[in-house]
């Protein structure tokens, strides 16, 4: 992994191993894990879907990396896929259980749905850690990014880009309802925007499709008219293409700024290009790595290392008080591409410059 990741991530852990010991499990619920196991664990993943290339190449490889060097070699990954439906993301869930792994990674397509699942597993006795979406029910951790700060980035660069012109309208493309990220997301943009824009249109997009914001952009149009649409707040990146091929179908060849998320590879293309304003760059291997060093943590049985990895406080619809570890994340516009996603190895400079970019990327020193 990374250098300079893997030395954040030490220098993280290191800063807060002086936190109180009080804070082991979520409260009442909270699993009474005991250090019986040793290296042989099983860590059951669950992650939401494929659409978002993240979680193939970069969650579940690196989990499974990591979980192996933490545990010599004799932990495994037990690794299950939803592609979006949430029906079976309960059943993975509940075969998990029955097959009595040693730990729960949860990544939930619906955060209320998932919450019943949630339940059998800690009444088997097997702690469950939310992982990048912060599900219901009885969970002992939650690791993800700091979900508002990264709406604050977004709304902030595109107030700024718009000189916080209240005159100004822009549509918001949130993401699926069933995603409480989405929600502070929202909330987090909505701080920056509500004050210095006009909000014209809103939209929830449904399970996050780009097909889906694209509909919805082209409603947003035939409703404001294309000239009066001034930017775009998009929750991701993959909504952002779809909002961009709206905008360029309905003729309009001046774009508008759009926002994004996930510092996906067509997006960093499309940002070189200058079709879309910016994205949120979401240090992934640095989540990646610490969901798997709580997982061992908990299995071994909360204590100290445990405290140290999740210094942070988090509250859920039906639990107060999770322990969680929030990652920060940075603005990913032209000017920073080769020190993000370049520089932390996300993408080689051959993967971004094709072609199509190589003059781009040639203007910013990108090689």
């Amino acid at each position: 992994m990374n250098s300079a990741i893997r030395r954040t991530a030490l220098v993280l852990a290191a800063s807060t191993v002086t936190l109180s010991l009080a804070a082991c499990g979520s409260g009442d619920d909270g699993a009474e894990a005991s250090p019986t196991k040793g290296d042989d664990i099983t860590v059951g993943l669950l992650l939401p879907e494929k659409s978002n290339s993240r979680y193939e190449k970069f969650d579940h490889p690196i989990i499974k990396e990591k979980i192996g060097e933490l545990t010599n070699g004799k932990g495994r990954v037990v690794y299950a896929n939803a592609e979006q439906d949430a029906g079976v993301q309960e059943r993975q869930l509940a075969k998990m259980v029955a097959d009595e792994v040693d730990v729960l990674l949860v990544d939930a397509v619906d955060s209320q749905a998932i919450a019943a699942g949630v339940k059998k597993a800690k009444a088997a006795d097997i702690p469950v850690i939310a992982y990048d979406r912060l599900a219901e029910g009885p969970i002992d951790a939650y690791i993800s990014f700091d979900n508002e700060a990264v709406g604050q980035v977004q709304g902030r660069a595109l107030a700024d880009r718009l000189d916080g012109d209240r005159t100004q309208k822009i549509v918001m493309m949130n993401g699926a309802v069933t995603d409480p990220n989405a929600a502070q997301f929202k909330a987090g943009a909505l701080q920056e925007l509500k004050s210095k824009v006009t909000v014209a249109k809103t939209y929830d997009t449904e399970e996050w499709k780009p097909a889906n914001a694209r509909a919805n952009m082209m409603a947003a149009i035939s409703s404001l008219g294309a000239d009066n649409i001034a930017g775009v707040y998009s929750a991701n990146d993959g909504m952002a293409g779809g909002v961009i091929e709206a905008l360029k179908a309905a003729g309009v060849t001046k774009l508008p700024p759009v926002t994004g998320q996930d510092a996906e590879l067509d997006a960093v293309q499309r940002i070189l290009a200058g079709e879309q304003f910016m994205s949120v760059y979401k240090p992934y291997p640095e989540e990646a790595e610490k969901a798997a060093e709580v997982a061992v943590a908990v299995v071994r049985g909360f204590g100290i290392e445990f405290d140290s990895l999740t210094p942070d406080r988090v509250s859920s619809p039906t639990h107060k008080d999770i322990p969680a570890s929030l990652v920060q994340v940075s603005p990913l516009t032209r000017s920073t591409i080769e020190s993000t996603v370049v520089q932390d190895g996300i993408y080689s400079a051959e993967e971004i410059c094709t072609a199509k970019y190589k003059a781009a990327c040639a203007s910013l020193g990108i090689e």
